[in-house]
């Protein structure tokens, strides 16, 4: 019987040259892969629009309706209401929107997406990251759909233009650190469903029960109380003065603590069950 000599390095290289029709492609990096989950979510909303209803629709609905509903009756004119509506429905259609975040990634986890996604020689959170940021564009469509037809109605930001892309960019980092949040729910809960119900069953009662409609100076006390720590009153305070032109430095202050609040404690966990899931 003769023995078979093992395989060396050489042997190994000559096999690899042998088949090896082209050179390696170097693995991606952490930025490239997150570029690249981001973009896939500009091309869902390419090859289905219609995901663009709840961003540009409904916020419209929402001004239309309170505005000329209520207007009168709680400022005297529509006119006037409206300079006090519109940041607020800024702030509300783009929390609303982070929902969907988590909606998204309930889908990918149910079509077995996610387990395809983990198979590859990537930057494991990439696609969470992606993700978000794709969301991110959402976001600021959102914003400026509101801000376009509140202008079209006849509001008029003290702050100029530049008080109004101010608030937006707050309002979408605010959102930004918010829609960990719901990632983290999507990855928790059996079906998308269920995180769209559960998470506007959070989100409906924290915006009713803030500044964004009406001033809470004739609430109960401890209703004014809820009010005043609520955190969607505090980002809402804080776009209704940038785009006033006088900015409230401790009200943008705590909305960006609790942007970064949020994201430090749910990156963390929401990467862990993606990873156990």
């Amino acid at each position: 019987m003769t023995a078979t000599a093992p395989a060396t390095d050489t042997d190994t290289a000559a096999v690899r040259r042998a088949i090896a029709s082209t050179a390696r492609p170097p693995r991606p990096g952490p930025l490239s892969t997150a570029l690249t989950f981001g973009w896939r979510g500009m091309l869902k909303v390419k090859h289905v629009p219609e995901q663009l209803i709840d961003v540009t629709i409904t916020p419209v609905l929402f001004v239309l309706m309170f505005t000329y509903l209520f207007g009168g009756a709680l400022a005297g004119s529509t006119d006037a209401y409206l300079q006090y509506l519109l940041p607020g429905i800024l702030v509300q259609s783009v929390v609303f929107t982070t929902v969907y975040s988590g909606v998204a990634l309930n889908t990918d986890l149910t079509k077995g997406v996610v387990d395809r996604f983990r198979s590859l020689p990537i930057w494991r959170p990439a696609p969470l990251l992606g993700a978000l940021l794709g969301d991110s564009v959402r976001y600021v469509i959102a914003g400026t759909v509101i801000l376009v037809f509140g202008v079209v109605l006849g509001y008029r930001p003290q702050g100029g233009a530049v008080g109004a892309v101010a608030a937006l960019a707050l309002v979408v980092v605010f959102s930004f650190g918010l829609s960990w949040v719901y990632s983290a729910v999507g990855l928790v809960l059996r079906s998308p469903s269920a995180v769209l119900n559960g998470g506007f069953m959070v989100l409906f009662p924290l915006t009713f029960l803030s500044n964004v409609f009406v001033d809470p100076a004739t609430l109960p006390g401890p209703l004014r109380a809820f009010v005043d720590v609520n955190p969607i009153s505090v980002l809402t305070t804080a776009a209704r003065s940038l785009m006033a032109g006088t900015p409230d430095g401790t009200a943008i202050t705590v909305s960006l603590a609790v942007a970064a609040g949020l994201a430090a404690v749910f990156l963390p966990v929401t990467t862990r069950l993606y990873r156990s899931r």
